[in-house]
């Protein structure tokens, strides 16, 4: 027995149980892996809690048919364990051997020493039997009920393959500081060490990495010359695209990617505004590593939905709003968020969305642009507010964007998850007039 082994389904198993217990998988992710040094231990322990959490209710449809009697009220750690010992033969499909073994003396080190005989015996008994089919597409697709019906009648030719897409592993994307190299020099040496990548028409500084490899390993990363950025979060700077010399503010500015593209483009003035001041000093710190700090950059802990501080210029010409929203373009990336997020959570990001794009625009000059964008999928969060905000704002009118943001959806552009390898995302342009 490998004892690193059965301490990584250690973490994992007290992960995914924080995950159904209502905490981000983020967070729990954070603090389990900080236990292990070793790489492939970390990258084990997040395959595994990913597996588990993506597949989720596909594995519990199973252990349903194994249990005659549920275990997630009576025992959520053994629950999570059997989560887990699944997750690692039929989702990852690794040596059933050492993900047995492995588990079960998890669950002896976990003090559920009791429960190691029906942990064994269900995910042998799994491997002989495989796992319980559903002819439920919620179950199928491992998406809650409330929103399979949301995706289909959003999106009614396209639902399925939105899920499937959220059930992948996204790849992972760079953007390259080109305030400091270029692409085809950052490309360069990513061929010299032996990583395979790829270099797509646009945005013109994204790199896609195809090897599993943390960014923290890739040449250029402690020079400040990259960045992780996904391909489809990288275009909305580009669809804004303020002109050298102008008035810039990006009023949801973490976790600083949008913010770090937007000072590459020489704003005469840039003013970064989030809520959470150590979220805030994160951008700062991003700033710091990419060496784009400058005076002409300044950082505003503010409630953007209420008026700037008299400290700061009240009118711009070009204003990013990134807004908060459901996150259900990046569930492939945070697979928590289709079991954490409600159908009452969409109105509520509905209100705070309307107030902060309302106040964006009070601080938008005429012939100002002011680009809208979210990670959200749903159309209510984007094609149906864009619509309604320019119902009621005569002075407003939606700019065109071109096929490179996606397909068309009411006045603004929306990219699916998974197309061109990219998140979901939806874009729209607004101009004063």
């Amino acid at each position: 027995m490998n004892p690193a082994g059965a301490q990584v389904r250690v973490a994992a198993a007290r992960a995914v149980l924080q995950v159904l217990q209502g905490r981000s998988l983020k967070a729990a992710m954070a603090q389990e892996r900080s236990a292990f040094a070793d790489a492939r231990d970390r990258a084990l322990l997040e395959a595994v809690c990913h597996g588990a959490i993506r597949h989720r209710r596909t594995l519990e449809f199973a252990l349903a048919h194994f249990l005659a009697q549920p275990l997630e009220r009576r025992d959520p750690l053994a629950h999570a364990l059997l989560l887990i010992g699944l997750a690692q033969l039929h989702v990852l499909a690794l040596p059933a051997h050492a993900a047995v073994s492995a588990t079960i003396e998890a669950a002896r080190l976990l003090d559920r020493g009791a429960r190691a005989g029906l942990i064994n015996a269900v995910l042998r008994r799994s491997q002989r039997e495989g796992l319980a089919q559903s002819d439920d597409p919620g179950v199928r697709g491992n998406h809650p009920d409330w929103l399979l019906r949301q995706l289909q009648q959003d999106w009614p030719q396209d639902w399925s393959a939105i899920m499937d897409a959220n059930n992948a592993q996204a790849p992972l994307w760079l953007r390259v500081n080109g305030r400091r190299t270029t692409r085809a020099a950052v490309a360069a040496m990513l061929q010299d060490a032996g990583v395979a990548h790829h270099l797509p028409e646009f945005p013109p500084q994204a790199i896609r990495i195809d090897d599993a490899i943390a960014p923290t390993r890739l040449p250029g990363w402690d020079e400040g010359l990259i960045t992780v950025q996904d391909l489809s979060a990288q275009l909305a700077a580009e669809a804004l695209a303020p002109g050298a010399g102008a008035q810039v503010l990006d009023l949801c500015a973490a976790p600083g990617g949008k913010a770090a593209q937007l000072a590459e483009r020489d704003p005469a003035q840039l003013v970064l505004i989030d809520i959470d001041a150590e979220r805030l000093q994160r951008v700062q710190d991003l700033f710091g590593r990419l060496q784009l700090q400058a005076e002409t950059v300044r950082f505003a802990a503010a409630d953007a939905a209420l008026p700037l501080p008299d400290s700061l210029p009240a009118a711009y010409d070009a204003i990013l709003l990134d807004a908060p929203c459901s996150a259900t373009g990046i569930i492939r990336r945070q697979p928590d968020v289709k079991w954490h997020r409600q159908p009452k959570d969409i109105a509520a990001l509905n209100t705070l969305q309307w107030r902060l794009l309302k106040n964006a625009w009070r601080h938008l000059r005429p012939g100002g642009r002011l680009l809208y964008s979210t990670c959200s999928v749903l159309k209510a969060e984007n094609e149906l507010l864009a619509a309604q905000f320019l119902a009621q704002n005569p002075d407003a009118r939606a700019l065109p964007l071109d096929a490179r943001f996606g397909r068309v959806s009411g006045v603004g552009r929306q990219r699916l998850p998974g197309e061109d390898g990219g998140d979901g995302f939806f874009y729209v342009l607004f101009e004063r007039i």
